[in-house]
């Protein structure tokens, strides 16, 4: 018969200061009874112990002691999963977390599912669906807004707006199938009016929500950056000294960079997805030609383009391309190698591209703070205030948001068109099912499957 209780290691499988390995279920006691043993003669019960306490002894398969450890041990509910868990403290190297791991199994525990331990937090009523895949956006955060806005998240920001949407959804829904139900005790007399001004604020709510997720896209994942210039105007050297490392070649030769080179990099509190592009100009070098259309079509999905503009040399007609092309997206211009004599001004940039213009020097580092503050305002307008502030940063729960959205409105026009009113609780409950969806109410178990799948093991 399959055990229902599960183990695995919950830190990376590394040489490391300590590691852990985690049981959850009904015979997590049992099975911690079997391995554990105290220093000395006198046994020690852990399943007889108070919950929420910390024990030292040793892990052991028979007479074979494995490691010194200290177990903690929660009783279920008081748990990350709501069910009696046992976490196991060793050292933690590879192979004895691995041998402690073995030994659990051998004496009644399964290995865990990627991500099994959470989807039980799930399904045991602990977390809701949006908290719960919180968790794998706080272990991926990669800045410190990311983390901050996952934590919010995991702390129940998104359920609790949601929560409140679903309620006076809710209640109008009940009112309405009451009225119909009993239409003598219950006027629907004047209720599209009053109905079309609650749907004014919930649309207002749901509107404000789906306009976060761009921000919040950019805040999980980081802004897509795109290096556009002329050849040699020093884009691989800016983008070696935004990595901290000689990452791209860099030589006097124009045309070096033939291919898009990706970088993931924090600059401060921002994450960007930095690509160094070829230079865009008219060539007939075949492996060039392909570079500088890639160019192109990076510069076209990107949330920022950064034009560097080689101040030593004039304007041509590559330049003129780009300036045309960052009209109407989001840029910033760098005036680079202000080391050398300029032929070019901030001015006159300012006035062709009609965006902020930064004097930077890549070879000496300087201006790159400049850089990095202008891109922090151009994304984030002051500081982000994660107590008021709740930010989409998961595609599910902006494409349900959508579909709640898109109900509403059909409640609206179906008022607009004086459509009966039992029209108007089919569009209600589609809404309120579909927000229903984020928390994880009347999902498939296909879905969810999906979601925990993506998780590490041991989480």
């Amino acid at each position: 018969m399959k055990t229902n209780t599960i183990a695995a290691i919950a830190t990376a499988m590394s040489s490391s200061g300590i590691g852990i390995v985690r049981i959850s279920g009904e015979e997590a006691f049992p099975i911690i009874d079997k391995v554990f043993k105290t220093k000395g003669k006198k046994e020690k019960k852990l399943s007889k112990e108070p919950s929420h306490t910390i024990h030292y002894g040793y892990i052991c398969d028979g007479e074979e002691v494995i490691d010194e450890v200290l177990v903690m041990m929660m009783k279920g509910p008081k748990s990350y999963t709501a069910e009696d868990t046992i976490e196991i403290d060793c050292h933690g190297g590879v192979l004895v977390t691995k041998k402690i791991l073995e030994t659990v199994l051998k004496h009644g525990a399964r290995p865990a599912e990627p991500g099994e331990f959470t989807k039980r937090a799930f399904l045991n009523g602990r977390l809701d669906l949006s908290q719960a895949e919180a968790v794998i956006d706080v272990i991926h955060a990669k800045n410190d807004y990311a983390l901050k806005s996952s934590v919010s998240q995991l702390e129940g920001a998104v359920s609790k707006r949601i929560r409140g949407m679903r309620e006076k959804i809710l209640y109008e829904i009940a009112f309405l199938e009451s009225a119909l139900d009993d239409p003598e005790h219950i006027s629907l007399e004047g209720y599209p009016e009053k109905l079309s001004e609650v749907m004014k604020p919930l649309k207002e709510e749901l509107e404000s929500l789906i306009k976060s997720a761009d921000n919040g896209r950019v805040l999980s994942e980081g802004i897509e950056t795109v290096i556009l210039g002329k050849p040699n105007a020093g884009k691989s050297s800016l983008l070696n000294v935004l990595v901290g490392e000689e990452r791209a070649i860099v030589t006097d030769i124009a045309g070096t960079t033939r291919d898009t080179l990706k970088e993931q990099i924090r600059l401060e509190d921002l994450s960007l997805r930095v690509v160094d592009t070829a230079g865009i100009r008219n060539t007939g070098d075949v492996v060039e030609k392909i570079g500088v259309e890639k160019a192109r079509s990076a510069a076209k999905e990107a949330d920022l383009i950064i034009y560097v503009v080689d101040g030593s040399c004039p304007l041509d007609e590559n330049d003129k391309e780009i300036i045309e092309f960052i009209k109407d997206r989001k840029a910033v211009v760098l005036l680079n190698k202000t080391d050398l004599e300029a032929v070019v001004t901030e001015e006159e940039l300012k006035s062709r591209t009609g965006h902020k213009v930064i004097s930077i020097s890549a070879r000496e580092r300087l201006g790159i703070e400049d850089l990095e503050r202008e891109i922090k305002s151009m994304f984030y307008q002051g500081e982000i205030d994660f107590n008021d502030q709740v930010y989409i940063t998961n595609v599910r729960h902006k494409n349900a948001l959508l579909e709640a959205l898109k109900s509403l409105s059909m409640v609206e026009e179906s008022i607009e068109n004086g459509v009966p009113e039992d029209f108007y609780s089919i569009d209600l409950m589609d809404a309120y099912e579909g927000l229903g969806t984020i928390l994880g109410e009347s999902v498939e178990e296909d879905l969810v499957n999906e979601i925990f799948s993506k998780f590490c093991m041991g989480k």
